[in-house]
């Protein structure tokens, strides 16, 4: 008998074990863990590459203070796949009301570059945590390399907001210094303070959203230093959702956009220039008017630490690149030291950020980077392509050599820097594979002479080459080269 109740004591714990915590990652494309959660929480899909162990019934202190005229009592919209453009048509209505306020200059001309806390620690965060992250930014030379924010994610807060005034009041066990408190030491370290909040009455995980309270959360958020806002899209109510073509078929003037515009305006009213980050998950043809409202939008659902997250939103990025400063599609946080991506992997990783010019928030444990991966994220050469003060535009596809095979996503890539011509090529298969390109091919003129240059080891290879030439190198499995291509 005795045997047998260790059996059954084992297999419960085996089975509680088995499952996802609270807001905890419950499945997605490339998703090996639990797929179901602890009890009272349901596994819900947020988008092909992310579900997530969420209670389904979510209760907020007080309702928005302003709204758009009722058009549906359904959930927030998950996708758009209605291809629309501006329209110079005469708006009416609510959205001719709503704010045109563009988003600060002072800040977001180049990429952010920075750490945010959600694929760590999710909901488990803390002061400790936080400023541990900042002072890894020194001892590891990020800072030195570039990197300046660090950011806060979700489960900051009390789930109710301050009954007088209305604030959302962070949580004392969490953060016995305040928001404040964290902010005006990672200030002290020369380094920038994000935070986190949702353009809908509750966060993704049932925090106090800012919908209807931008004006007091700006106000908020400027006195306690913040620097970066991230602003998510969960618990929309469905009088604030898109349903149908917003007017004009312009999504500017869409539900959704217009509660992002209230944000950007709240945060304008405000002394200290905020970064502002659209999450938006890419719907709503929010490439179409990100860069009006934002520095930086969301192009799909959640990152995961997956080939097939890389190349599906490599993919997607390369569809709606932007081409110059102060507005960059968001490819979502990096996933370098999480889950089993190869190094090759985490080197493709890092290069699509860099070449498509996304804002790059590391996402992981920064103590347990090993030296591989901290010589990747801190690749000086890379990051000076990224960051480019002079030249705003990413890299973009290109046809290497006549009759090159179509991969998707595409392979081969050029883009310019304020030094000249850099190429990067992907190996996309699961075997090292040859590439080869033709100077020429490459924008480099018919005529003249080239030298190449790699940016990952930050060494010249041997030979020249005229621009008829063609170059070939082998790439590992999943690998990415980085090349600047100097004339002579």
């Amino acid at each position: 008998m005795f045997s047998l109740l260790l059996v059954v004591i084992a297999c419960a714990v085996s089975q509680t074990l088995a499952q996802s915590q609270p807001f905890g990652q419950c499945g997605g494309q490339g998703w090996t863990g639990p797929t179901t959660c602890t009890s009272g929480w349901t596994c819900v899909p947020q988008n092909d590459f992310y579900s997530q162990c969420l209670q389904q019934t979510v209760t907020t202190t007080s309702a928005p203070t302003s709204s758009p005229p009722a058009t549906s009592t359904t959930s927030k919209t998950t996708s758009s796949t209605v291809s629309t453009s501006s329209s110079s048509a005469t708006v009416t209505g609510f959205p001719a009301s709503a704010p045109t306020t563009p988003p600060s200059k002072l800040v977001g001309q180049t990429p952010a570059l920075g750490w945010n806390s959600w694929n760590a620690y999710q909901c488990s965060i803390n002061e400790a945590k936080v400023l541990a992250a900042a002072n890894q930014f020194i001892s590891l030379g990020l800072k030195a390399a570039g990197y300046q924010y660090i950011n806060i994610d979700d489960c900051w807060s009390l789930m109710a907001r301050n009954s007088t005034n209305k604030q959302i009041v962070p949580d004392p066990t969490k953060f016995p210094n305040g928001i404040s408190g964290v902010a005006s030491q990672v200030h002290a370290l020369g380094l920038k303070f994000g935070i986190y909040s949702d353009a809908g009455t509750a966060t993704c995980a049932g925090f106090p959203g800012s919908l209807g309270f931008e004006s007091i959360d700006a106000a908020t958020f400027n006195s306690w230093g913040v620097d970066y806002l991230k602003y998510d899209n969960c618990n929309v109510p469905g009088n604030w959702s898109d349903n149908s073509l917003p007017q004009n078929n312009d999504w500017y003037n869409s539900n959704s956009a217009i509660r992002y515009r209230q944000m950007t305006a709240a945060l304008a009213a405000q002394a200290r220039p905020v970064q502002f980050n659209l999450c938006l998950w890419g719907n709503y043809n929010v490439w179409d008017w990100g860069t009006r409202v934002g520095h930086s939008w969301r192009l799909s659902g959640d990152s995961s630490a997956s080939w097939s997250y890389i190349t599906s939103i490599i993919s997607t990025a390369v569809m709606h690149a932007q081409t110059g400063f102060f507005g960059h599609g968001d490819m979502d946080m990096m996933e370098i030291g999480n889950g089993a991506l190869t190094i090759q992997e985490q080197r493709t990783h890092f290069a699509a950020w860099i070449m498509l010019k996304s804002p790059i928030l590391l996402g992981t444990d920064l103590s347990l980077l090993n030296a591989t991966q901290l010589a990747i994220i801190k690749n000086a050469e890379l990051l000076a392509f990224h960051q480019d003060a002079t030249v705003g535009g990413p890299a973009v596809p290109f046809t290497p050599f006549a009759s090159a095979p179509t991969t998707n996503p595409p392979e081969y890539y050029v883009g310019k820097s304020s030094k000249g011509t850099h190429v990067f090529i992907i190996n996309t298969s699961a075997t090292a594979a040859t590439k080869s390109f033709v100077f020429s091919n490459a924008g480099l003129g018919s005529s003249g002479t080239f030298s190449v240059h790699d940016m990952w080891t930050g060494t010249d290879l041997s030979g020249t080459y005229a621009a008829s030439a063609t170059f070939s190198v082998t790439v590992q499995p999943h690998d990415t080269v980085a090349y600047f291509i100097k004339a002579l």
